[in-house]
């Protein structure tokens, strides 16, 4: 199983976030919260996933939904593995 931790660290070393990786919370917005995550990251982030993990991430897999909230990334890995 995937922590908060392990995808807070991928998302913002994808984002190059630095210092502000650690406020990032379970319900912290991605989509539309953080400036840098455009569609270009999304596909950074789910790369990074699919590396870290093992998993394989389809189109029909991906939603606004799972980019809503850091929690909702998580618990998309999470239901990969």
């Amino acid at each position: 199983m995937a922590s908060l931790e392990e995808v807070r660290q991928i998302v913002g070393d994808m984002l190059q976030l630095g210092e502000r990786t650690a406020s990032l919370q379970a319900d912290s917005a991605l989509l539309g919260g953080i400036p840098e995550f455009d569609s270009m990251a999304v596909v950074s982030v789910i790369t990074a996933l699919e590396d870290q993990y093992g998993i394989m991430v389809e189109d029909d897999d991906i939603s606004a939904e799972t980019f809503e909230t850091l929690g909702n990334l998580l618990d998309f890995v999470n239901s990969k593995l």
